[in-house]
Formats: structure tokens, C-alpha cells, sequence
């Protein structure tokens, strides 16, 4: 009868040597999954800006004072929604030091057409082993109509 051998280093020392290159890569994935979930966070997050600030922010000028305070409440709204001053700002990475000189919140500019709504989020800096960076910034634009409703848009020669 042949008897087999063990070999009890060979499996440890594969071991030792792939579980640092298996975690990068397991850190690495987990944060572009993450980016993933926080676009679309960002995007849901406008958008409920964007239609509340349509629907209920004041067109008369009597009553913009109002809208500073709806705007505040808005901003906290989208803000919590996206992840700040949760448990997941740790895992979606999000911070308040943002490239380029922008600065994290809600900024509604109002034209005499369109009131435009942009969400800025900014991330942390990631300082991994052989992978860094200075952080990324968010910002979404929403355009939304100086009207109480939205009104359908229909091209012209199409009508019935």
C-alpha cells in the first residue's frame, strides 16, 4: 500500500502570501460598491429636492422670505436621505472636505424660466495601499419650471 505524504507548509504559505492581495481586492470592490449605491442615492436625493422645491416653494415675491427655511428643510432632508449624519456615511465614505472648491448642500438659482437645483456631496479621500486619491465630488443638476405644475410636452405637428 503507497502512503501519501503531507506537505503541512504548502498550504499555509499560499495562504500567508494571498490573503493581503484577496483583502485589497475585497476593499477595493467594496468601495466601488459603494460609489455605486452613493450615485444613486445622489440621484433619488434631486430629484426629491428638485419636485418638492417645484411644488412648493412660492413664486411670489412676498413670500420668498418663506423659501429659506423650506430650502433648509429640503437640504436636511435630501442630505439624510444621501447618507449624512448616519450609519452608512462611514461606509459610503461621505465628507465635508470637497475638491475644487465646492461645498456640500443644496443651492436652488432662480431664473426667470427655470429654478435651478443642484445637490453637491462630496466623499473622504481613500488612503489604501497602492491605491489613493483626494476624494470626489457629486453634483447634480436638477432643472425645474417657473410653473405651479408641469406641463406636457408635446412636439409641434404631433398633436391629434
Amino acid at each position: 500500500m503507497i502512503r501519501l505524504r503531507r506537505r503541512p507548509g504548502q498550504a499555509m504559505t499560499e495562504t500567508v502570501l494571498l490573503f493581503p492581495l484577496l483583502m485589497f481586492f475585497l476593499f477595493a470592490f467594496a468601495k466601488v460598491y459603494a460609489l455605486l449605491i452613493l450615485v444613486q442615492k445622489i440621484e433619488i436625493a434631486s430629484f426629491y429636492a428638485a419636485r418638492r422645491w417645484q411644488l412648493e416653494s412660492h413664486r411670489n415675491v412676498g413670500f420668498m422670505s418663506a423659501d429659506v427655511r423650506l430650502q433648509g428643510d429640503i437640504e436636511a432632508k435630501a442630505l439624510q436621505y444621501v447618507g449624512y449624519g448616519t450609519g452608512t456615511q462611514g461606509f459610503l465614505g461621505l465628507g465635508s472636505n470637497c475638491p475644487q472648491g465646492q461645498t456640500v448642500g443644496l443651492n436652488i438659482n432662480r431664473t426667470q424660466v427655470w429654478q435651478v437645483v443642484t445637490l453637491t456631496v462630496c466623499t473622504n479621500p481613500v488612503n489604501m495601499p497602492f491605491f489613493q486619491n483626494t476624494g470626489f465630488g457629486f453634483e447634480v443638476t436638477k432643472y425645474v419650471p417657473n410653473r405651479d405644475r408641469p406641463i406636457a410636452f408635446v412636439l409641434p405637428g404631433l398633436q391629434p
